[in-house]
């Protein structure tokens, strides 16, 4: 079954169209990621389908049925927002029921969906505690954990680790990474961090000023770009873009090429100059720039000692460039 679709989906305040004749389908059981820089309407298209906004035109299904008119506590979603939402007066274990006291469930069915979620995500020693007691991280797995209580058909999760801390983020990254292979639940989840649409989704959905630039999973994404914009925005360092007659390619056009598939060498086609060096440990990202300023990352793995405003040559191999045209389409190879 077809856990949501869209369908030619409009969205406009007043002059400003938002959402752009979007069409998309979320499976059952699928983790979904909305992807795209700040503005491009990532938000408010999960908005539309949690029923917060309306769509000016268009159909939102859910498990086959239309919901457009119908409001957000009806739809069978449960939605995670970045700031918790938490009530701060009520415990850990009233602020995960209420919901389900909303719906008027026995008491019984509900001290076992609580107690089964506080399993799930490691709040049994918290029941009793207010969210102020919490860490920012306890917080969220609450969250979350109100959501997972009420069985919904849908999780929406709007950007719900940007006020985490980085170590925090990965943590949390995981548990929700974990509960959905437990739940097998269709999951909706919005994000400006490749990272974690990287390592979460089963399908990406870039988005860039309301519009859809490409729906896929994570490596096809990566490793067949629809276009410029989503070469770019996917990967990190994110990918070079140099101008094609730098090295003997036509004028107009340009040249997309990853910083893992950069090498320096001897006699290379790319003559650069180092600006900075970032030793990581494990790997090494040279940053330089091009006799035309161009600034380009080299991503080299292990610890290499490279100084700035050392001269390099560099070079790629061919078979792992990527072309594009003045408008940023894609190129291929008849």
């Amino acid at each position: 079954m077809t856990a949501l679709s869209l369908k030619n989906v409009n969205k406009s305040f007043g002059e400003v169209h938002v959402l752009k004749d979007i069409s998309l389908e979320v499976e059952e059981g699928e983790f979904v990621v909305f992807v795209g820089p700040s503005g491009c309407g990532k938000s408010t298209l999960l908005r539309v389908i949690a029923g917060l906004e309306d769509a000016t035109s268009g159909t939102v299904e859910i498990a086959g049925d239309v919901v457009n008119s119908v409001p957000p506590a009806k739809r069978g979603i449960a939605m995670v927002f970045q700031s918790y939402a938490l009530y701060p007066h009520l415990s850990v274990r009233d602020n995960m029921s209420l919901g389900l006291k909303q719906e008027r469930q026995p008491k019984d069915e509900i001290a076992a969906r609580v107690a089964e979620a506080a399993r799930m995500l490691s709040l049994g020693d918290y029941l009793d505690r207010r969210p102020s007691e919490l860490s920012g991280g306890q917080r969220q797995r609450v969250a979350i954990g109100r959501a997972v209580v009420r069985k919904p058909k849908l999780f929406l999760f709007d950007e719900p680790l940007s006020n985490l801390d980085a170590a925090l983020r990965m943590n949390t990254r995981v548990e929700i990474a974990r509960l959905h292979r437990t739940l097998e639940a269709s999951m909706i989840y919005v994000t400006h961090d490749q990272t974690e649409a990287m390592t979460l989704a089963d399908k990406i959905v870039v988005l860039r000023d309301g519009r859809v630039e490409q729906v896929g999973s994570p490596m096809e994404l990566y490793n067949n770009p629809a276009n410029q914009f989503v070469a770019g925005f996917l990967g990190a360092p994110s990918m070079n873009f140099l101008a094609a007659p730098l090295v003997g390619g036509p004028a107009g056009q340009t040249l997309g090429i990853r910083p893992e598939h950069l090498q320096i060498a001897d006699g290379g086609r790319i003559g650069a100059t180092v600006t900075h060096v970032e030793n990581l440990g494990g790997d090494t990202n040279v940053l330089a720039h091009l006799p035309d300023e161009t600034l380009i990352t080299v991503r080299l793995f292990g610890q290499h000692r490279i100084e700035p405003e050392s001269a390099i040559t560099l070079d790629f191999d061919d078979a792992q460039a990527y072309h594009f045209d003045a408008e940023g389409a894609r190129l291929r190879a008849a």
